[in-house]
């Protein structure tokens, strides 16, 4: 059976009708991964763990206490810490970790128990390949290799959460977890095909996850359709108190109203009407490629034509997210990285003469190049002397950012854009040149630094490729998202296209 070209919510209906067990998905999925290490997409698997959960789950399912989501297998990205897998941040500062505690995520969608009552049940099929510390656009910048992407393996799967991708588009895991610092899920699910949602900043509880830039990380789902992210979100969103960041009214039901009209007077064959669509000017202008351009546009046409209206807003400062982004981020980074210095935590070097060179050694042996990079960056930007020139600037054209979204928002519900420049590029096409390789994120970048929802839908192909339409909303919109993102994925069939090679 065919399994893997399931999504969850069918995957859910086959567990709950007895057509399969948890222990034969799971034992199904291992034997895709083994099989499909060409892609390098999991970084660590433990398939005697991962059968003792599906075992575990197949109780609880014949006990009759089952939820959505229970005997489900997904991938956790590494960059959550996680009992029983080795938890790297694909970095070798971490090489061999073992946490001793679960991540908030994690401990969400993982099994029930007496200390996890509020657990979905979820079977993890293991750790999945990521940029170093979550710092890429392309899945290059791992220290245990990049991923391959399943549309074709000569191009890049996107970065930084592209083992999550590449391992849901190869059929190796139905959906997996992710997180977005700049567009860190929205871009690998764009450049492989698939469906992923940054939700508000603060909606999923950070604790357990290994930090890049504090004040923009925000974890999410990677998955086949709407649908599928919604049920996921549902069960990873909560209040945390471990977390200062959480939201106390976070959790909920995102998926109420995707089989819904936008209000009540919709007619089923309009179900968008009501609904108003913003379209930045400044993202469909110079950079864009026509094929993206041409596919997005199409996109926005089809929610015209499922009772939507199209208006033009602007966003002037888009422009500006890529050096107010790469001033803030690494500020933060070279903060949050200070701990891993061989002492407190991670790779101690083996030969030194003095404190002093064991810190350096410690650091130069186990940070990768764009790590490096990042530190040196926000270190400078910190620095005396420069801490008002840059870094407070960044923060005030922060707010100037995040001011002209609700200036668009006074016009339209949400907006639609491309979510990338161009489809995934080749292998080494811009690792050496880092302005090129930042400008891929340019569409993303100001939803992180506004703290706002948006999300990537398969809207079409060029050159073979897979193209992703980026729905932005306002602060607490994802319902309303993954509304429209599940009427448009009822009207198109781009979100059921595979690759050759997983069918």
């Amino acid at each position: 059976m065919s399994w893997h070209l399931s999504s969850v919510a069918m995957l859910a209906k086959a567990l709950e009708a007895k057509a399969v067990s948890s222990a034969e998905l799971a034992s199904h999925f291992l034997a895709r991964i083994q099989a499909g290490g060409r892609w390098n997409a999991f970084l660590d698997v433990n398939p005697a763990l991962t059968m003792e959960q599906a075992a575990n789950a197949d109780r609880i399912r014949a006990a009759g206490k089952a939820g959505k989501l229970t005997g489900i297998p997904l991938a956790h990205k590494d960059v959550f810490v996680t009992r029983g897998w080795k938890s790297t941040a694909a970095s070798k500062m971490l090489l061999g970790y073992q946490s001793p505690f679960d991540a908030a995520v994690v401990e969400r969608l993982g099994m029930p128990s007496e200390q996890n009552p509020d657990g979905a049940g979820m079977v993890c099929l293991g750790k999945v390949n990521m940029d170093e510390f979550a710092m890429g656009s392309s899945n290059e910048n791992s220290a245990f290799g990049p991923v391959l992407n399943p549309w074709n393996p000569a191009c890049v799967a996107g970065g930084s959460s592209g083992g999550s991708a590449a391992a849901v588009a190869a059929g190796l895991a139905p959906i997996a977890t992710g997180t977005d610092t700049g567009g860190s899920i929205r871009q690998p699910a764009a450049l492989c095909g698939l469906t992923g949602i940054k939700p508000s900043y603060g909606r999923v509880s950070r604790y357990g996850m290994i930090a890049y830039a504090s004040s923009l990380d925000q974890a999410g789902p990677i998955g086949k359709t709407a649908e599928d992210c919604a049920l996921l979100l549902s069960a990873m969103s909560h209040h945390d108190p471990r977390d200062s960041t959480s939201l106390a009214d976070s959790g909920e039901d995102y998926g109420r109203y995707l089989n819904t009209t936008w209000d009540a007077s919709a007619a089923a064959a309009k179900p968008l009407t009501g609904l108003r669509v913003g379209l930045p000017v400044e993202f469909f202008s110079e950079g864009l490629a026509d094929g993206v351009a041409k596919s997005v546009r199409e996109g926005a046409n089809q929610l015209q034509a499922l009772g939507a209206t199209l208006v033009e807003v602007s966003l002037p400062k888009t422009k500006l997210s890529i050096p107010v982004y790469y001033v803030l981020a690494p500020a933060e980074a070279s903060s949050n990285l200070s701990r891993f210095d061989g002492v407190r935590y991670g790779h101690r070097t083996n030969e030194y003469r003095d404190l002093s060179e064991m810190y350096k050694k410690s650091r130069t042996e186990g940070f990768g190049t764009e790590v490096k990079r990042r530190i040196l960056i926000g270190s400078y930007v910190l620095s005396h002397g420069y801490y008002d020139a840059y870094y407070l600037q960044a923060q005030r054209i922060r707010r100037i950012i995040a001011a002209d979204f609700q200036t668009a928002f006074g016009k339209c519900d949400l907006i639609l854009g491309p979510v990338t420049p161009d489809v995934a590029w080749k292998f080494g096409e811009k690792s050496n040149d880092p302005l090129q390789m930042y400008l891929a994120d340019i569409y993303t970048l100001s939803t992180n630094l506004a703290g706002l929802p948006a999300m990537s839908v398969p809207c079409g192909f060029s050159q073979d490729l897979p193209i992703g339409m980026q729905l932005i909303g306002n602060y607490f919109s994802e319902a309303r998202l993954l509304q429209v993102a599940h009427q448009f994925q009822q009207a198109t069939d781009w979100h059921l296209r595979q690759p050759s090679e997983v069918l």
